[in-house]
């Protein structure tokens, strides 16, 4: 098998970058919980993103692209309720019902349902090595889901194996989104998909965290993970991982996917007390092994 090679003699210019990109995506599924416990799945979906566009229009107005989203505003908020929004929304439910880690790690599948997607929709024909680590991948979620999830409720009254469904179709999501945003969407700076799809999920999310609203004012601990979660993992992120794309190319800034369990594991551990079992690791291994194959990421020899 061949990789990617990630030295170079701009590495160091890069690394940090990537890293803190790993370590800031991993963090967010710690703050969806905290904030959801106390709100509700919608109402932190809908902050978060309203929090993030509210972060990233002045930065693209400052950067004097408001005529690009003007013209192309319909498939770019479009994008953001499928690739933002809905995804958003089923992640915070969720994390509710099952680990942080755990969730993490089949959010480590985005580029294995990518690819999968790309095939259908795009004839994006997968190469042998490709089509291998799709079956690998496959796999992989079918033995962890069918390890770690049951239909039978838990503590919180929803059986895990709904949480785990509902990580598995905001993945499907992520996909859609990439292989229409392929399609549909001309080259635009990455700082107005951005800006325009928090835009376009904060409005599609707007009226539904109304309907779900809390009863209660929220907790200012609450409040602080939504600006961190909203703020660093949302708005910040973007940016770092579009300066992660222009300084070291899209196909190792894919790769930090792949670093992001690694975090999300460890801060569960740390500030949630959660569990993690040899199974759940050798099953997110598996996982990670198909979706390097099916990404193109690793290649096998002469595939």
């Amino acid at each position: 098998m061949t990789i990617p090679s990630m030295t170079s003699p701009h590495t160091k210019g890069w690394l940090a970058d990537f890293l803190l990109l790993a370590a800031i995506w991993g963090s967010s599924f710690l703050f969806m919980r905290l904030a959801a416990v106390e709100l509700g799945a919608l109402p932190t979906a809908a902050i978060r993103v309203s929090i993030a566009a509210a972060f990233l229009l002045p930065l693209m107005l400052a950067k004097g692209h408001w005529p690009a989203l003007r013209q192309h505003w319909k498939p770019v908020l479009f994008v953001g309720v499928l690739n933002s929004g809905i995804p958003f929304v089923l992640y915070s439910f969720a994390v509710l019902h099952i680990s942080t880690g755990f969730s993490s790690i089949l959010n480590a599948t985005v580029p294995l349902f990518g690819a999968l997607v790309a095939w259908v929709w795009l004839g994006d024909k997968p190469s042998v090595s490709r089509t291998l680590g799709l079956a690998i991948g496959f796999g992989g979620v079918v033995l962890l889901a069918g390890g770690q999830a049951s239909f039978k409720p838990n503590a919180s009254g929803i059986a895990p194996a709904w949480a785990v469904m509902a990580c598995l179709a905001a993945t499907t999501c992520y996909a859609l989104a990439a292989s229409f945003t392929k399609k549909h969407i001309p080259s635009l700076p990455p700082l107005v998909t951005a800006t325009g799809s928090q835009i376009g999920a904060s409005l599609a999310l707007f009226f539904p965290a109304l309907w779900f609203h809390p009863d209660h004012w929220p907790s200012r601990s609450v409040w602080l993970s939504l600006l961190i979660v909203g703020v660093l993992c949302t708005g910040v992120a973007y940016i770092l991982y579009f300066r992660l794309i222009e300084h070291a190319g899209p196909a190792r800034a894919l790769t930090v996917t792949f670093l992001v369990p690694v975090f999300a594991i460890a801060y569960g551990v740390v500030f949630l007390a959660e569990s993690v079992t040899p199974w759940m690791l050798l099953c997110g291994a598996v996982i990670l092994l198909g979706t390097a194959l099916s990404s193109g990421l690793v290649k096998l020899p002469g595939r």
